[in-house]
Order: structure tokens, then sequence, then C-alpha cells
């Protein structure tokens, strides 16, 4: 064999460990995004098993105010039902819809003093807001995890092999404008 032969070879050689280190580092972040969302399906699956409790509790108190409670037990509904779907961003939208329920069941709270002194309620209240900020600290992680992946196949030369083996952009899981607003509650 002469020495172009070899040069050959050995470029072959490293562009195919190039290949390879690429891809893996691609599976990796793809693997990092996926349990990142097991990491907050975790969570809303447990915001789902608190909600029941909390609306039979506020039954008792607020039984004339039927339409808040059945509005959060629509959106818990929906919300389970958007998991099946595996789309990041209906997922998303649905959680937010439930999160926006919820705090009009906290705001509701505010009018009924033996609702808001309660132990039953306050515990459960604690444990969603509990749970509420655990999502909030797995939704960070899981978009900080789509913004590294999406940034990796955007770039050269990753961009190349992510386009030829069909890596595509994970969605962010945000929250709407309109679900950071302060709910209002009118009697």
């Amino acid at each position: 064999m002469t020495t172009t032969t070899w040069i050959i070879i050995g470029a072959i050689v490293l562009i195919g460990l190039i290949i390879i280190s690429l891809y893996n580092s691609l599976i990796k972040l793809k693997n990092r995004v996926d349990e990142a969302w097991s990491d907050i399906d975790v969570q809303l699956k447990r915001r789902y098993d608190l909600i029941p409790n909390l609306v039979s509790t506020v039954k008792g108190y607020a039984s004339h105010e039927r339409e808040t409670l059945e509005s959060v037990v629509e959106a818990r509904n929906q919300a389970i039902n958007s998991q099946q779907k595996n789309d990041t961003k209906v997922q998303a939208e649905a959680e937010n819809s439930l999160t926006s329920a919820l705090k009009s069941i906290f705001a509701l709270s505010e009018s009924y003093p033996d609702l808001k002194a309660n132990t039953n309620f306050l515990e459960l209240q604690r444990e969603l807001s509990d749970t509420e900020n655990k999502i909030q600290a797995a939704r960070r992680f899981f978009n900080s995890n789509v913004r590294m992946f999406n940034t990796k196949i955007q770039v050269f030369p990753t961009n190349m092999i992510a386009k030829g083996l069909s890596f595509t952009p994970y969605e962010y899981f945000e929250i709407e404008t309109a679900q950071a607003e302060n709910v209002e509650v009118k009697f």
C-alpha cells in the first residue's frame, strides 16, 4: 500500500469517528430531553392525583361555585387526555389551562374564611403549591435540555448529520402570557 492509500483510509476512519461522535452526542441530548419530559410527567401525575381531593374539599364549603369546580375537573381531564397525544405543545396548552383553573380555586378560597382555615384545604393547597414549584423546576430543566438539543442539531457540522438521520427539534414547554396573569374571581 502506498502512502496515499493510508492517508485516504486514515481520512475515512477519522470522518467515520467524527460522525459516530456527533451521532452519539445527539442521542445523549435527545435522551436528556426525554428524561426531562419524564420528570415533568411525574409531577403532572402527582398534581392530577391531588386535584380530586382539593375539589371535594372545596365542594363542601362552596357548593354554589359549581362552575369553578367543574372547570377544574374538566381542565384536569383534558390535561390527562393530552398526555396520550405525545405532542408537547398540546400538553403544554392543556397544563396551562389546568394551572389557570387551579388559580381560580385558590382565589375562591379568599371568599370563604371557613374553607381558608380548613386544615385539609390548607394541606392540599400546600401540596399543590409544592407540586407547582416542582413542575416549574422540571419545566426549566426540560426547556434547558431542549435548547441544548435544538442548538446542537442546528449548528454545523452536526446539522448535516441530524438532518440526514431525521432528528427534529423539540418544542419548548412554555406558559402562555394569559396564564401568567392573576386570576380574577367575581361574585
